[in-house]
């Protein structure tokens, strides 16, 4: 019953005016992330960043959250009208999204999209309304000990958090550590690594880095893309109603694909691209009729986009009540809440539980307004789907050194913001995924901190980190996950020398 008064004063505070706006302004900005391809998720919020330095806290968490969710109803309309994925999670709509779409169905694969995201989406929250208080309370008893070890072990687990090679990820993640360190010392207030630069003391901006390798980089790596535009089929709101066989073999996917996508979207990794797929094949294993999945199969379409969105909010309990990013969009909002003077964690609802809930209360918010907001203006979406990406990106390159230039009013940070960007830009072209650097850099000063804390609590003793029963736990499933990776590792290097071996011998004959 205390949680339900406390959501209904989360609710209470997300309706005010400010904030209600707030909620409004980053669900609509984030379905355009997701139309419009080629700017995603992680480069809208770090965009945005130096823009809500003079709003309320609370009111720019809002809008940072209603981006990040927002986007994910969004991608799926590029992927059925145009076969060109919004983002990496709708890649498995394309299959039978498009397909409708040619049969003339694409205004019903939209519905059932909208409508499964808003119904798995608010299931998703209501998981996060039940399992993150609970977690925060027990997350009270941690010490400095305990808070190394979860920053320890996010570290090591999120070395697969894009799904590239982990050696690629162990290196950003290792270079963005070694970006946090520079500045001033926080325990001993020694300048490191400034090279007698004196701006360089406050260390990098965490914005202006977000900006430079997200944004800057984003906006290079479309503009140096060749593409062409594809023709975009026009919707009727006539041709958005799904017949009462679609919305039938629609309904158990929905409810089946939120729950496994909430399930999925508790562990450390891309959980919205890991459970569009799994739900699609849970989808087609279940279904009578296999064959139609690849053809236009509705369940195709109702499942990975119902997965896809709950585990969306699956992802905001670890960031929330641990303060640990379970993925890039997560760790941009992560950098959201420290740009603004809050650190998220076990703390966290005891000490602004007025932010904690109103947050949580917008999302339900923001989920009616998605699905308000998706049909009916979804003619309006395809035609942003024509603007030409020559016209849209510099506008969005304009937009971001202004709200750069004006975090410091310094063109100091427009040098940094375009180094950055050209990094993010070669990070990308050489295969390197920028989001494990940017975890690294949130995220390593607070091990730095929290190791240097726990050995003068512990006497310098690293024993004394095992023997605490958290702090042991945790650094012992750390060292689960290396060794299971490792043999993983070795058993398919023995496997491909022997493929390569039987190779050789066949072609010696």
């Amino acid at each position: 019953m205390d949680t339900l008064t406390m959501l209904l004063h989360g609710l209470s505070i997300s309706i005010m005016p400010v904030n209600l706006l707030a909620c409004i302004i980053g669900v609509l900005l984030g379905t355009l992330v997701g139309v419009l391809p080629g700017i995603d998720t992680i480069s809208a919020i770090a965009l945005l960043l130096p823009f809500s330095y003079s709003m309320d806290s609370t009111a720019a968490l809002i809008m940072f959250a209603g981006i990040y969710y927002g986007s994910k109803y969004g991608g799926s309309t590029t992927s059925i009208l145009m076969n060109v994925p919004g983002e990496a999670a709708s890649v498995v709509t394309c299959l039978d999204g498009y397909a409708m779409a040619q049969r003339g169905r694409g205004g019903a694969a939209l519905t059932v999209s909208a409508v499964g995201s808003f119904i798995a989406g608010t299931l998703g929250v209501i998981g996060l309304t039940l399992f993150a208080p609970p977690l925060a309370q027990s997350a009270l008893a941690f010490g400095p000990p305990e808070y190394f070890s979860i920053a320890l072990i996010g570290l090591i687990v999120l070395t697969k958090l894009t799904g590239t090679s982990t050696l690629k990820s162990i290196l950003m993640v290792t270079i963005g550590i070694i970006l946090g360190t520079v500045g001033l010392d926080s325990m001993s207030g020694i300048s490191r690594f400034t090279f007698g630069i004196d701006e360089l003391d406050r260390g990098f901006d965490l914005s202006l880095l977000a900006m430079g390798i997200f944004g800057i980089g984003e906006i290079l790596t479309v503009m140096t893309a060749s593409s062409t535009q594809s023709k975009v089929q026009t919707i009727r709101f006539r041709d958005l109603y799904p017949t009462r066989e679609e919305a039938r073999r629609s309904v158990v996917p929905i409810f089946r694909s939120g729950i496994l996508g909430f399930l999925i979207g508790l562990l450390p990794g891309p959980s919205g691209t890991t459970s569009s797929f799994a739900s699609y094949a849970l989808e087609k294993h279940y279904s009578k009729n296999p064959s139609e999945f690849g053809h236009g199969a509705i369940e195709g379409v109702a499942g990975p986009e119902s997965a896809n969105n709950s585990a969306n909010s699956a992802t905001m309990i670890p960031l929330l009540t641990l303060g640990i990013p379970f993925c890039g969009g997560t760790a941009i909002l992560l950098s959201g809440f420290m740009i603004h003077g809050i650190i998220p964690g076990p703390a966290l609802i005891t000490q602004q539980p007025d932010l904690f809930w109103g947050l949580i209360a917008s999302m339900y918010v923001g989920n009616i307004l998605l699905l308000i907001i998706n049909l009916p203006l979804v003619g309006i979406f395809v035609q942003l789907l024509k603007t030409p990406i020559y016209i849209l990106m510099p506008i969005v390159a304009v937009l971001t050194l202004t709200g750069a230039y004006t975090i410091n009013n310094s063109v100091l940070d427009l040098m940094w913001i375009a180094f950055f960007g050209v990094m993010g830009f070669y990070l990308r072209r050489t295969g390197f995924e920028p989001a494990p650097l940017i975890i690294g850099i949130v995220v390593g000063p607070e091990l730095e901190q929290g190791l240097i804390q726990s050995l003068i609590i512990c006497n310098g003793s690293i024993w004394e980190f095992l023997t605490r029963p958290i702090a042991g736990t945790i650094l012992a499933v750390g060292t689960a996950f290396i060794l299971y990776h490792a043999i993983h590792w070795f058993i398919n290097l023995k496997h491909q020398q022997k493929e390569t071996s039987i190779n050789s011998n066949l072609h010696q004959y």
